[in-house]
């Protein structure tokens, strides 16, 4: 559920809504997966339902095409779209099963869609308008119109700000019905649904139904963040989806709040889940926060219900990565239960 200001002002300021449209998402943020096509199922992972490739025919011009109301006024588009290009919303366009022909850069450093986009195109960002020129869409999708203009010469194209949809459900809707496959919306939803349930499930006395759960993130300058169900970072999943607390004091309006260590203690959780952002890799920030007599004194680190989660996973907030997270989160709930009766 974006245009890369860096990655982590993305997540305190953009994140504020989980990724509509990641995502995306976480969400996504959040930020987001071109094997294009064919429907989720009910049975099937939204991964796998991505991978079942609609192959763009003839047929879809006998489509026709239908008027689409947008920021910009309302835009022909196919009805059928066969081929589209997009920014930031690989993730929700495959979701729905839509052919994703083109997209930016760091879309293909989502795990979540590496193998779903083995045959598409960087377009670069800002949008290399030759390189669409190339590619011959017959939709392009953006969340920002920084060449909208020059785009919409190109091919129909829709415009849909950061943030247009707050949550996984609205997000696959929006999606389903602008590439014209709200089935696949539907069945995407019912397979999310299914996992949700099969998660909440398995952590039936697993953890404490009291017991809260919080979300977490260190910068590289040290900063220290905690982020709600809207934000990313796994947000959906975690509150959502699998409907664990949030400590009481996270239980509000603020998606995103930055901590002083002075105050974490009363926003500390049972559960802690913390992500770095630290491109460079130095590490200083981190090793710092774990000398800390505040951070070592927590329960969660005491109780060792301390995750340090991959960024790059966990920041994603697109339906397919809110999705596949909530089986991250159980898995490692789970698994540090039984670790630590051991």
């Amino acid at each position: 559920m974006a245009k890369r200001k860096p990655a982590f002002v993305l997540g305190a300021i953009l994140l504020s809504l989980s990724f509509v449209v990641s995502a995306c998402g976480g969400t996504g943020n959040g930020n987001s997966p071109a094997s294009p096509g064919a429907s989720a199922t009910a049975s099937a992972s939204p991964s796998q339902a991505a991978e079942e490739t609609a192959i763009p025919s003839a047929s879809a011009a006998a489509e026709g095409t239908r008027s689409y109301e947008t920021d910009k006024g309302v835009v022909e588009i196919p009805a059928k779209p066969q081929r589209i290009v997009t920014d930031y919303y690989g993730g929700e366009l495959l979701a729905v099963g839509a052919n994703v022909i083109g997209v930016e850069p760091t879309a293909f450093d989502n795990p979540f869609l590496k193998d779903l986009l083995a045959n598409t195109q960087d377009v670069g960002y800002p949008t290399n308008v030759e390189k669409v020129l190339e590619l011959q869409p017959d939709l392009i999708v953006v969340m920002y119109d920084d060449s909208y203009e020059a785009l919409s010469k190109i091919a129909p194209t829709v415009h849909i700000p950061y943030g247009t949809a707050t949550n996984i459900y609205e997000t696959v809707e929006l999606f389903g019905d602008l590439v014209g496959a709200p089935d696949k919306a539907e069945a995407f939803i019912a397979e999310f649904e299914k996992r949700a349930a099969e998660g909440r499930e398995r952590l039936k006395g697993v953890v404490d139904e009291n017991a809260t759960f919080g979300i977490y993130e260190l910068t590289d300058k040290g900063e220290l963040w905690t982020f709600g169900d809207n934000a990313g970072r796994g947000g959906q999943a975690l509150y959502n989806a699998l409907k664990l607390k949030m400590p009481e004091k996270n239980s509000n309006d603020n998606q995103t709040l930055q901590l002083s260590m002075e105050l974490l203690p009363e926003y500390a959780a049972d559960y802690m889940f913390l992500t770095v952002y630290d491109p460079e890799k130095k590490g200083e920030a981190l090793e710092n926060l774990q000398a800390s007599a505040v951070w070592s004194n927590l329960d969660a680190v005491k109780n060792n219900h301390l995750f340090m989660n991959d960024f790059d996973t966990f920041y994603r907030y697109d339906p397919i990565a809110i999705t596949e997270q909530i089986d991250l989160f159980v898995d490692m709930i789970v698994e540090r239960t039984e670790a630590n009766k051991k």
